[in-house]
């Protein structure tokens, strides 16, 4: 690999635009759902990167899901071609972050800096590992301009809702076509030291059992919806959350909780709706003749799709088989392969050599519990060079308080920096024989 003295030393000299960054994607509130300020945040990067020299590409990802006149699902696509011909480099960060909920201390849109660390909603995941990105890429150009093949940064919408307005839309406009993108890193929180391979599959679905509306003081004479919901949890207590913690996987999936099959119960309403919060009155005396979840099944490689799928509606017949006046309604909202990319791929080999130079320790594998975008980079664009990398603490993501430690920033700038420098910088070779 080459010298990486001067482009650490550069890196360092950069540390309070590293922290400006940051904290200027933080203070763009770009929440999911709904969708708000992608424009705004594309906007920002595009003056950002165009004064760098890089070609920018604003694109909106027309008729995906979510994607409206009032909330529009805009990307950007930016793209800094070197001297000389060579493969290109693709840092894609997702631009949206979850909602706020309770429990902060800190504005969570204040990107303030305390004791190291900056925090905000997005600080961990992923807007201080896309500065860091953004930090390594310019200053690579800067370190070495002649550099060869392509750099490419992408602000992408929607990961945090399954991102088709963002990475999907791009994929299938061929903008991961192995043709002209042949590695790409994701700065995804999965710690300075850890490359992340893949991750595991997922299934939504949403389930509603159904009943018949009465008055509340005769419940007899209708059907209780939200009871019938009962025994499905039940069967679900009972039976499957113990087969799925018997599951476990191969994959290097962290934390260690993940390498077993889990289930998380995303939202569950039954009955009359919640009133708006100034309604004052009491509530209506009915049997509810619905109640519905929605079940979020994160599975393992080894368990194929359909076999998650029936496992489900097995449990739901037999309920209907026993359970008298029982009726369902199942439908899958989503899924997702399990993905994973092979360890002896180049970025893979590039970046683990650049974690061992700059951080001075072996980098440890592993798979990520829940799905990011590589999933789209893989099925659609068929890429398989692409990695997760970057800055911050996984179980940071989406709680309260939420933050990135500058530090660790600084060394993912300079060991992505460093595999720049392995992959783009024209050999000896190259360079005497003019090409």
């Amino acid at each position: 690999m080459p010298d990486q003295t001067s482009l650490s030393t550069a890196i360092d000299a950069r540390r309070d635009d590293l922290i400006a960054l940051t904290q200027a994607l933080i203070r763009i509130p770009t929440l999911n759902p709904p969708g708000r300020h992608y424009r705004d945040i594309c906007e920002f990067l595009d003056r950002r990167l165009a004064r760098h020299g890089f070609d920018t590409k604003l694109i909106r990802a027309h008729g995906t899901p979510g994607d409206s006149e009032k909330y529009p699902r805009w990307n950007i696509v930016a793209r800094r071609d070197g001297k000389h011909s060579g493969d290109c480099v693709h840092f894609n960060s997702h631009t949206d972050v979850v909602e706020v909920g309770a429990g902060w201390t800190f504005d969570p849109f204040g990107g303030a800096v305390s004791d190291g660390k900056i925090y905000g909603r997005g600080a961990c995941d992923m807007k201080g590992g896309m500065a860091a990105s953004i930090i390594a890429a310019e200053t690579f150009i800067d370190t070495h301009p002649d550099f060869a093949g392509a750099i490419e940064i992408s602000g992408t919408a929607d990961e945090e809702s399954g991102g088709y307005g963002g990475v999907a839309y791009l994929a299938e406009q061929g903008y991961y076509d192995a043709s002209r993108v042949q590695h790409v890193i994701i700065p995804e929180p999965l710690n300075k030291d850890r490359i992340c391979l893949g991750h595991r599959g997922g299934w939504w679905a949403e389930i509603e059992t159904k009943g018949e509306i009465a008055h509340g003081s005769m419940p007899f004479l209708g059907d209780c919806a939200v009871r019938h919901m009962g025994a499905v949890l039940r069967e679900f207590e009972d039976r499957l959350f113990p087969a799925m913690a018997a599951r476990h996987t191969d994959m290097p999936v962290v934390p260690q909780g993940a390498r077993q099959s889990t289930m998380n119960i995303n939202s569950i309403h039954g009955g009359q709706p919640e009133q708006e919060p100034d309604f004052t009155g009491l509530p209506a005396h009915c049997v509810p003749d619905s109640c519905r979840i929605v079940i979020d099944r994160r599975f393992l490689v080894e368990e194929p799709l359909d076999e998650v799928r029936n496992e489900v509606t097995a449990l739901l017949e037999g309920l209907k088989s026993t359970r008298k006046d029982f009726d369902y309604r199942l439908t899958e909202l989503n899924s997702v392969l399990p993905s994973m990319t092979d360890r002896d791929a180049p970025v893979v080999r590039t970046v683990a050599r650049a974690i061992e130079d700059v951080i001075g320790v072996p980098p440890e594998f592993v798979a990520s519990p829940g799905t990011y975008d590589q999933k789209h980079i893989d099925r659609i664009g068929k890429l398989g060079n692409c990695i997760a990398y970057g800055p911050g603490i996984l179980e940071l993501a989406h709680k309260p308080d939420e933050y990135v430690g500058i530090d660790d920033m600084i060394d993912s700038a300079k060991v992505m920096g460093a595999a720049l420098q392995s992959l783009l910088l024209p050999s000896k070779k190259d360079k005497t024989s003019g090409s």
